[in-house]
């Protein structure tokens, strides 16, 4: 059933709680994803199979929480998490981070390691917003997106997205490859090589410039961005077993 958090910054957060063992697992869902996705539904219920505590949840702006998708930023949804995170569960937990989630993750990481027992991503997406959009933008729609604070762009899921100039300026206060990034935890990367929205790559910079003693990336040729086939969501479960069992 669907509850709400009041979180600290007025918004309101929708999200899908399942009691059980810890240490927790949590799903951090992609841009413009929400809590209903493939996998945050499988992971749900790979955790009452077995007894393990489960959250997952709609940042400000995404499903059923507060606010408008265009007013938030990497900053916003980071909070979100962290708020729902502090708020809902007990102990050290296993992030899941699909996509953009995969980023979020990666700042939780930073910004609150104590409560990390591990951590998977699934297609990570960390700095996307200088990596991906900005980086991609041709000089006109640069120009746009300063003048006029927006651009869209198409997408293979729906409606086109819209850009924000403060999406990419707040991208840029939460970067987390321009800096040492500690993973002091077992951590397991998950990439489609038929991925067209991340670079497998990004995949490759990622385990490359991240420091930890217990860190594994899985290419899967073929697998797409949605990584939501049988197989690629048994080797999320499969990756999530791996690393709660190695966290102790």
């Amino acid at each position: 059933m669907t509850q709400y958090l009041e979180a600290p910054q007025g918004r309101r957060i929708a999200y899908e709680r399942v009691e059980g063992q810890g240490p927790g697992v949590v799903f951090l869902g992609g841009f413009r994803s929400d809590m209903q996705g493939t996998k945050a539904l499988w992971l749900e219920e790979w955790a009452r199979a077995r007894g393990r505590a489960f959250l997952r949840l709609d940042y400000s702006g995404h499903g059923q929480s507060s606010g408008a998708f265009e007013d938030g930023g990497i900053g916003d949804w980071l909070a979100d998490a962290r708020a729902a995170i502090g708020a809902l569960t007990e102990g050290p937990q296993v992030l899941v981070g699909s996509s953009m989630g995969g980023w979020i993750g990666l700042l939780l990481a930073r910004a609150m390691p104590e409560r990390l027992a591990g951590l998977v991503t699934v297609a990570a997406a960390p700095d996307f917003t200088e990596r991906g959009y900005w980086a991609g933008f041709s000089a006109a729609e640069r120009a746009a997106l300063i003048e006029h604070g927006r651009v869209e762009q198409p997408s293979d899921y729906g409606d086109p997205y819209v850009i924000t100039r403060r999406l990419i300026e707040d991208g840029r206060d939460h970067l987390v490859l321009d800096q040492p990034l500690a993973l002091p935890f077992p951590v397991r990367f998950l990439q489609g090589t038929a991925d067209a929205d991340v670079p497998a790559s990004w995949a490759l910079d990622l385990l490359a410039h991240a420091a930890g003693q217990d860190m594994r990336l899985v290419l899967v040729k073929g697998a797409d961005h949605r990584f939501s086939t049988p197989d690629c969501l048994a080797l999320i479960g499969a990756a999530v077993e791996e690393v709660l069992a190695r966290a102790g």
